[in-house]
């Protein structure tokens, strides 16, 4: 905490700060209280920048996002504020600049690793002026109250994509779908890409734009934020029937993280925009983080249009794909830092114990480099040990979901998964449902509350009846401990 003469406490989200823990033990509380999903759509990029007496001043990358936590949750905020920071009664959530100023010597090295890639975004500290994504001007006329696309990122290419056993089918796919001419027949429509953080979707989805573009069809790439604020700005405006003509004219519409699209209004809309493309032939490519089966925040018809065409998923990446991406960031930044040397010895070291995405080998390269930088000393494994040490994580057990809970659960015991959610009292869907309960409370992190929410908007009691029933049962059948003991092991798989 930094306190001056005027009592203006900074507090700032990045890791680092002193008040650091107090955000997070906040943070930590508005995702208990409403979810990962929520969270993770709504709070993750939300900073809270300084507490002025009773003012808590926090920032937002967009004017959606802020208009949507100001609308929507408010009273929420406020509260998880207040219980680091008493005094505060009042909230201010403005906008930041999409760029922070860095200092000098921090400038050298994001500079030098602002390079051609593989990751899902690729978006560094400070790019070059001739890297710095360019606008993207859809072929339709649009405004940035109503409908623009989002900006695309001129290094993310088919040229710049790094192919393995991981990504081979998605690569390929998108490159018939972006190969396509107007005319031709669309066999893969819409093309879903499913794919976890970091694994080179949003570089596939901006590749197929860069490419449609070329061949002067008209193609717009949308984030589901951007699809969603400017439907919001266009009913604002009372310019709606605009923004549907607009979308329904181009020939490719091109939406990433489609997990994120929230609001019955907003699903309807997004629902009907595909069935209107893809009845008139024109392409559709959708990406997020799972397959449609799994967006249970999406309607059941919008999920049903997505997996009425090629689903595709790109799996983690395998070792030789990782060697590949850190070899091609490691010959990139020698063209800026000539002296910049990484052993076969060490690159295969941190190939090894960085298994995760994309990012984290970007962000190893990067650690490298401002080690042989400003150290001015050999990379060696002792030297990338300690450099990507915070990078290298354990293998932790598979974290288990809910619905997976209630899914295999439903299996095993031959009932539906509606049955375990429903008020339906039978033995034979009691019983199932009591077990899947007690799964979720000791395999996962979610409280009684939230557990009972799942389960069809139960009350927490009935949740803790059901997890010490199944216990006392356990205690004394052996034949439902060890059906206990392989439904576990099933899921931790």
């Amino acid at each position: 905490m930094i306190q001056d003469s005027n009592s203006l406490v900074l507090v700032s989200g990045k890791p680092g700060n002193l008040n650091a823990p107090a955000w997070q033990r906040a943070c930590r509380r508005l995702r208990s209280e409403l979810g990962e999903d929520v969270f993770t759509s709504w709070f993750a990029r939300l900073e809270l920048d300084q507490i002025e007496g009773a003012l808590a001043r926090l920032s937002v990358p967009t004017k959606f996002l802020r208009s949507w936590l100001q609308s929507h949750y408010n009273d929420r905020l406020l509260a998880a504020l207040a219980s680091e920071w008493p005094e505060v009664n009042q909230l201010h959530i403005g906008m930041r600049t999409a760029h922070r100023p860095i200092s000098p010597r921090a400038a050298v090295v994001a500079q030098t690793i602002a390079l051609p890639g593989f990751s899902e975004t690729q978006r560094f500290n400070q790019p070059t002026p001739a890297a710095r994504p360019k606008p993207f001007e859809p072929g339709v006329e649009a405004d940035e109250d109503s409908l623009s696309g989002s900006p695309l990122d001129r290094r993310l290419t088919f040229t710049s994509f790094l192919v393995g056993r991981s990504n081979q089918l998605a690569h390929a796919a998108a490159q018939q779908v972006a190969s396509a001419r107007a005319g031709d027949a669309l066999p893969y429509n819409p093309l879903y890409i499913h794919a976890a953080v970091g694994l080179g979707k949003t570089h596939v989805l901006q590749s197929i734009a860069h490419c449609v573009q070329e061949g002067r069809r008209r193609v717009i790439y949308l984030t589901a934020e951007r699809f969603m604020y400017g439907f919001v700005a266009a009913l604002k405006s009372q310019s709606a029937i605009a923004f549907k003509e607009k979308l329904r004219n181009i020939d490719v519409l091109i939406i990433d993280d489609a997990q994120f699209l929230q609001g019955k209004t907003i699903q309807q809309e997004f629902c009907h925009t595909l069935n209107a493309l893809i009845d008139a032939g024109k392409q559709v490519i959708v990406a997020a983080d799972r397959p449609p089966a799994e967006l249970e925040a999406l309607e059941e018809r919008v999920r049903s249009r997505l997996a009425g065409g090629l689903c595709v998923e790109m799996t983690g990446l395998d070792e030789a794909l990782r060697v590949q991406i850190l070899e091609t960031r490691i010959a990139a930044a020698r063209n800026h830092q000539p002296g910049f040397e990484v052993s076969g010895i060490v690159v295969s070291y941190i190939a090894k114990s960085i298994q995760t995405n994309g990012r984290d080998l970007d962000g190893a390269v990067n650690r490298l480099l401002a080690h042989a930088t400003l150290s001015h000393s050999a990379i060696c494994i002792e030297t990338a040990e300690v450099a990507i040490r915070d990078l290298v994580r354990t293998r932790e057990p598979k974290r288990v979901k809910i619905e997976d809970i209630q899914k295999l659960v439903a299996s095993h015991f031959n009932v539906s998964r509606a049955d375990i959610l429903s008020s339906r009292r039978t033995a034979a869907v009691v019983k199932p449902r009591q077990i899947a309960m007690y799964l979720a409370k000791i395999l996962t992190l979610r409280s009684l509350p939230e557990i009972g929410r799942r389960f069809g908007g139960r009350d927490h009691t009935t949740v803790l009846h059901a997890v010490r029933k199944i216990e006392g049962l356990a205690g004394t059948d052996g034949a439902l401990g060890e059906e206990l003991e392989l439904l576990k092991r099933m899921l931790m798989d």
